[in-house]
């Protein structure tokens, strides 16, 4: 039941959506390919730059002032061969609300630029409330960029640091969720160096007021990327992008575990090398983004050291590669000064009489936790999707993948029918 409420409820705010705040019919100008924009709320799901909505945006003596939403609903059922059945039991069929978050943010009228964001998410999983990125932004022209303080992605990774409802995948790769938590509380600067086309993020965290949330995993941990745009066209339709990152961390109260659910949020966990003692580990990841028109290429793959307490280091690694297809041509933004793709937008929406946007993506995932004594497993997937992009708003997504477990001294298979309603403002 309260699954119907919300979707009614979502669906209904953007059917109030005003035409105005869709997509445009006409072509975006050439120049849109590359965002050099920033604000607070970067890091949430919003509309793109160019077709920001009126109606929910307001003005005060202190501060503007917009509100949005976010929602989230998927869908799964399974096929598993007779090995797969003894490794997992996943609920088949299932559905349930993979996101639902309240967003606001807005602008102070300070002579410097500050910008203020504040999100609240219900998660469905433990069915409650919780705050997500939250806190200020600060511009810093004299170091070419800016200071976020407060509840925030780390800044490690492209597909992290994006807008969840923005990516290209219905969920990211199994190690880049194990490695990286999807928030954390602390300091993080980011910098945009225009000429010679570099970005560099530093952030420092703590769970001092967050140690019972569950992206908590660390006591204290800091995280850096370096990127670099060795490409960009002058209209700004090719691009290519690389970066190395790293974070290192003390795990929280001297225990740490990995582990990831197989590429759906309401399957089982596929890989687990349960919980053990350590006060030590570290991340280091490489990843590299090539965008040509509708066309676009990337990978990642990351290595963590964990260093078990009176044992030595063991090593888990993973990482994957995608290849995604604008069909009706739209060209993915790319903002430059947060090193991170945007929403597609359509030329025409459904509700212009259009087609939307249609993508086709091909992902491809690897994971090894097995090292030493621990045998977290190692799982790949192939998935195949399409996302079908109706509106800025509402976006519905297709989707078949094939996993392979190796664990429990089994090879199983187990294949994945997955389906996804999305609706922001």
């Amino acid at each position: 039941m309260r699954l119907a409420q919300l979707l009614i409820l979502a669906l209904t705010l953007v059917a109030l959506t005003p035409p105005s705040s869709r997509a445009q019919s006409e072509p975006a100008p050439p120049d849109s390919s590359i965002d050099m924009t920033v604000e607070a709320g970067e890091a949430d799901a919003e509309l793109p730059p160019r077709q920001v909505a009126t109606w929910n945006a307001f003005d005060t003596r202190i501060t503007s002032f917009r509100f949005g939403f976010g929602f989230l609903v998927d869908f799964v059922t399974y096929v598993q061969d007779d090995e797969s059945k003894q490794q997992l039991s996943p609920e088949d069929p299932d559905a349930g609300v993979r996101d639902f978050r309240l967003l606001f943010k807005g602008k102070f009228k300070t002579k410097r630029s500050i910008s203020w964001t504040l999100g609240y998410m219900y998660d469905g999983v433990d069915d409650d409330w919780h705050f997500r990125q939250t806190g200020l932004y600060v511009e810093v022209p004299e170091l070419s960029g800016r200071f976020f303080l407060g509840r925030t992605k780390e800044g490690y990774s492209l597909i992290k640091v994006m807008v969840g409802y923005h990516g290209w995948t219905h969920e990211r790769s199994q190690s880049n969720d194990a490695f990286v938590p999807i928030l954390n509380d602390g300091l993080k600067y980011m910098g945009y160096y225009e000429r010679p086309r570099i970005y560099f993020n530093l952030g420092a965290y703590t769970d001092a007021i967050s140690e019972d949330e569950k992206f908590a995993t660390a006591d204290h941990l800091w995280a850096a990327r370096l990127g670099w745009l060795p490409v960009l066209a002058d209209d700004g339709q090719e691009m290519l992008f690389v970066a190395l990152m790293t974070r290192d961390t003390q795990p929280d109260e001297g225990k740490i575990q990995v582990r990831s659910k197989g590429g759906s949020f309401l399957g089982p966990y596929f890989l687990d090398t349960g919980k053990f003692d350590s006060d030590h580990a570290r991340v280091n990841g490489v990843e590299a983004y090539y965008r040509k028109g509708p066309w676009l290429f990337g990978t990642e793959y990351n290595w963590e050291t964990v260093e078990p307490l009176g044992e030595g280091d063991v090593l888990f690694h993973g990482g994957d590669a995608v290849v995604s297809w604008i069909i009706t041509g739209e060209t993915r933004t790319y903002n430059a000064p947060g090193a991170y793709f945007e929403a597609v937008s359509p030329r025409k929406t459904v509700f212009e009489g259009g087609f939307g946007a249609w993508e086709g993506v091909l992902h491809m995932s690897y994971s090894d936790f097995d090292s030493g004594r621990f045998q977290g497993g190692k799982y790949w997937r192939l998935t195949p999707m399409v996302n079908w992009h109706m509106s800025d708003n509402l976006r519905l997504e297709f989707i078949y993948g094939y996993g392979e477990l190796d664990r429990f001294g089994l090879t199983g298979g187990t294949q994945f029918f997955q389906a996804r309603i999305q609706t922001s403002l």
